[in-house]
């Protein structure tokens, strides 16, 4: 783990030796393709080892107008106690940001699941009025982190509350003192503290069969939060393609376009826009030959990407990870030959891959939306 004055270290020589923009490729990277559709194109990107590879630094300025930070927003990472704020490897992503010309987006102010509470929190005693020191608790960290990133123009607010078994709200410690009404309370703290910015609720359901109980319960979270007047502007779609299920094709079961589109109907019919946050296609289950792997994996983002690009409230599309050697899949449900996952769209030979042209297929495609302001 990279300390604070590593990062910033790093960051400064940074700027003086490699971090200006490469000369540009000879096809336009994919976030000028997005941008001529008024989308934004990004990428997850994190300290450590991928923050010092130059080889993929150079990949990130040329193709991304964004980026997200992988894991220095989430309070596991930043807040060792409930008085401490360890802001240093965010520093280091968000001045990255600033000195190539890309927006930061922010993830996420409330990671609503106990597994990924610090300990701390997790067993924090809120005292006699426990709805007043759980909310006192919130309101400070959001102001804190939008007040200390004003350049972050949207925001994942609430992250991953809906059980994917169940479709039913996790409790977590905070939920506990303050009820359920934490989720609407974050919304409302997170457009005081950043007024401008859009405010995402953002999810990994997707369009699988055994996902239908975990959009049913978007949904129903999604209504509520209109119902409350809460202030969500965007429905996050993580689109962790075939993370974790069946073993059809990319390991992800069977597709159910029909009910996908219909759940997608219902967020934007109730004037959602959409983002694509976390786009990655897990390969478990596909054979060991690289070209058949490669093409059934470009194939499966290509269909999904068409099908949400055809949304003209889709407004940003962000990889989780742009190179397959720092993809999170590598440590995460191994493929039964334990061969290397390529879920990206570059191989850790730092090439550009099938998954790469079929991104860049489905901008081009897309049809033209007014950006955000």
């Amino acid at each position: 783990m990279l300390t604070r004055r590593a990062c910033l270290s790093l960051t400064a020589a940074g700027f003086a030796a490699g971090f200006a923009s490469p000369a540009p490729a000879q096809e336009p990277s994919l976030s000028a393709l997005a941008k001529a559709k008024g989308l934004n194109f990004g990428t997850a990107l994190g300290t450590g080892k991928p923050f010092e590879d130059a080889r993929y630094r150079e990949i990130i300025i040329r193709e991304c107008g964004m980026i997200v930070p992988e894991n220095e927003l989430k309070w596991y990472v930043l807040r060792p106690d409930d008085k401490t704020f360890a802001f240093g490897r965010a520093d280091a992503l968000a001045a990255f940001a600033r000195g190539n010309g890309m927006i930061l987006r922010g993830h996420t102010l409330l990671w609503h699941h106990p597994r990924w509470f610090p300990a701390w929190l997790n067993d924090y005693d809120f005292g006699s009025r426990p709805a007043a020191k759980a909310e006192a608790m919130l309101s400070q960290h959001i102001r804190h982190l939008c007040a200390r990133y004003p350049q972050i123009q949207s925001w994942d607010v609430v992250n991953e509350t809906i059980n994917d078994k169940t479709g039913e709200l996790r409790e977590t410690s905070l939920s506990k003192a303050m009820g359920q009404g934490v989720l609407e309370t974050s919304f409302h703290l997170a457009r005081e503290a950043a007024p401008n910015a859009k405010l995402a609720y953002n999810d990994y359901m997707g369009w699988n069969a055994s996902d239908a109980k975990h959009r049913d319960g978007v949904l129903r979270l999604l209504e509520r939060l209109k119902k409350n007047g809460a202030p969500v502007d965007v429905l996050g779609i993580q689109s962790h393609l075939g993370v974790g299920q069946g073993d059809q094709v990319t390991g992800s079961g069977a597709r159910q376009e029909r009910e996908w589109r219909r759940f997608i109907d219902e967020a934007v019919g109730m004037g959602y826009d959409l983002s694509l946050t976390e786009l990655d296609i897990n390969d478990k289950a596909l054979p060991a030959d690289l070209p058949s792997r490669d093409r059934a994996v470009a194939d499966e983002a290509k269909a999904f990407l068409d099908l949400m690009l055809s949304y003209p409230q889709t407004k940003e599309v962000l990889a989780w990870g742009m190179t397959d050697q720092y993809s999170w899949l590598q440590g995460t449900t191994p493929r039964p030959d334990n061969l290397p996952k390529r879920p990206s769209p570059y191989g850790a030979d730092y090439q550009a891959k099938p998954l790469r042209e079929a991104i860049a297929a489905a901008l081009r495609a897309a049809p033209e939306r007014t950006p955000w302001g």
